[in-house]
């Protein structure tokens, strides 16, 4: 074997394990690496601030299942990759992010943005740790690429030492990284059996990570099969083909007040992959913590999830794809109890996404939905960051497909704009839309350069009311009249899309979007659709003026 240095060793490693790209904003700290990838087989992406190239980064791990791979400088650019880790942990998935450090002889001086990382992402990594030497590499990469995967899937932060990047070893390369499964056990799926047998009024979950198109095939032949009804976590959607006849609906912001009856009346809930965080439980309102009225049975690929907020009357350490697998061994009844509930609760989902309300102003978002949902192929991947605007897309747009949704359960704003590049990168022949408010857009707008610069053909729709509009909002809810620090003076979206070379254009009503939308796609090109909404139509369900009038009313 060849004396490699250590930078050489790390991108052997990651060609070793299979990784399909690197986000990246360059920096003198790790050059060793930079070079090493000159002649790699993994692409590059070089991107404008490193929270785009760590929410790429997240976005790749969420769509491929395979560890997010993102490479910042020391201090700042370790600062600003945080955003990216975050959502990371929030949505349990999987990622790696390498930093630039100083060198090793500098430590504990304060030298030039010294970092102590270990400290930095203790809380919000699953694993955070600095390779010393060069012959180790081999071994950290392995087992970040096994941490970041199994169990509940996280982030991962290595340090690299500038020095110890130069540094040279001879060593081997370990065999290349597995998805290590959690399968259920005969016993549990035979108790689980038995249960939901003998429930009246059953709904199944479906959350978190570590699901394929496979897993969400068989889970929907098993609902299928017992008549059940099937409902997604918050930004979960795509993990059951909405106009199936058993899905229920989004468990999520804005829930359906029909979904959200169902499952308080259940007898039995059935959580498979995810937590039921704070915006899927209604602010930990749905069930009792720790013991729920309802049976809950609640299936994760960590033990350590099982039992940390809400106490399982049967709880299975499984991942959901080993799980989907075993429950199709399951039997029905000769008699469903529930006969019926699955079709009744499909018919209220669509009443619910179905009810498209007029706005105030020209621009409808219900008629851009309509077009959308005639229009979009069912492959179409959509993403998002956090903001008001994004009740629009949850929920009226129907999710067909495994793998066509890129969105933060952590609300993140800015996020959608990085995800929809890591979308186009990872399946070109895809169709990609990202759906961004002004606000949310501005924070990683500097990321459509990185759009332009790969040829990631995606399509903006920046949707403007001029303001922070959730935050505004709930100024009115809670203090009615007084707005304060929510205003955004904004810049001609579709102009900007243009200096970059790209497609803009302005959709100022209804009428305009359709051809604006078709026009975007036959460019070509990455595009921009400036949608310019009146400021009232702040939600769906009520204007800003009315949201104002009823707070006022109470007071």
């Amino acid at each position: 074997m060849d004396q490699k240095t250590g930078g050489e060793l790390l991108v052997d490693a990651l060609e070793r394990h299979g990784a399909d790209r690197v986000f990246c904003v360059p920096g003198e700290s790790y050059l060793a690496v930079l070079d090493a990838l000159h002649d790699a087989s993994i692409p590059v992406t070089v991107c404008r601030q490193e929270g785009g190239a760590a929410m790429m980064a997240d976005a790749h791990g969420k769509l491929t299942g395979k560890p997010g791979i993102c490479m910042v400088t020391r201090g700042p650019g370790a600062t600003n990759a945080s955003a990216g880790v975050h959502v990371a942990a929030h949505d349990s998935t999987p990622m790696i992010l390498f930093i630039g450090q100083i060198e090793r002889a500098m430590r504990e001086r304060e030298a030039f943005q010294e970092v102590d990382y270990r400290q930095m992402f203790g809380g919000i990594a699953k694993w955070v740790a600095e390779i010393d030497q060069a012959d180790r590499v081999p071994e950290f990469i392995s087992r970040a690429f096994h941490v970041a995967t199994s169990g509940r899937p996280g982030p991962v932060v290595l340090a690299l030492p500038e020095d110890m990047l130069v540094e040279t070893a001879t060593v081997a390369q370990p065999p290349a990284w597995q998805q290590v499964e959690t399968h259920p056990g005969l016993t549990q799926m035979a108790e689980l059996q038995k249960r939901l047998w003998a429930a009246e009024r059953p709904i199944a979950i479906l959350g978190g990570s570590r699901w394929s198109e496979d897993a969400v095939a068989a889970f929907t032949r098993f609902a299928e099969r017992f008549d059940l009804p099937v409902a997604c976590s918050f930004r979960r959607q795509m993990l059951f083909d909405n106009l199936h006849l058993n899905y229920a609906g989004d468990v999520g912001i804005g829930i359906s007040p029909k979904l959200l009856a169902r499952i308080k009346a259940s007898d039995l809930v059935l959580l498979v992959g995810g937590r039921l965080s704070e915006m899927p439980s209604q602010s930990y309102s749905l069930l009792e913590i720790p013991a729920s009225d309802q049976q809950l049975v609640h299936i994760h690929p960590d033990p350590e999830e099982l039992g940390r907020v809400y106490r399982a009357d049967l709880a299975i350490n499984a991942s959901p794809t080993a799980f989907c697998k075993a429950v199709e061994g399951l039997q029905p009844p000769v008699e469903i109890k529930g006969a019926g509930e699955a079709t009744r609760a499909h018919k209220d989902y669509l009443a619910w996404s179905g009810a498209r309300p007029e706005t105030p102003g020209p621009l409808q978002m219900a008629a851009v939905m309509n077009w959308l949902e005639a229009n979009l192929p069912e492959d179409t991947i959509c993403t998002n960051g956090a903001g008001n605007y994004a009740t629009w897309l949850h929920r009226f747009h129907r999710f067909r497909r495994y793998g066509t949704q890129a969105a933060p359960t952590s609300g993140s704003m800015g996020y959608g704009l990085p995800a929809a590049v890591a979308a186009k990168l990872a399946f070109p022949g895809r169709e990609v839309i990202c759906f961004a408010g002004d606000g949310c857009l501005q924070m990683t707008l500097q990321e459509f350069g990185t759009a332009c610069q790969e040829g990631a053909n995606i399509i903006v729709l920046a949707i403007d009311n001029g303001m922070y509009g959730t935050i505004r909002m709930h100024q009115e809810r809670t203090y009615p009249g007084r707005p304060s620090a929510t205003k955004l003076v904004n810049p001609d979206f579709a102009a900007l899309a243009r200096t970059y070379g790209a497609f803009g254009a302005t959709v100022e009503t209804a009428e305009d979007f359709g051809p604006a939308y078709a026009a975007a796609r036959a460019s070509g090109m990455p595009a921009i659709l400036h949608m310019k909404l009146d400021p009232e139509a702040i939600t769906p369900a009520a204007s800003l003026s009315q949201i104002r009038a009823a707070a006022q009313a109470k007071q």
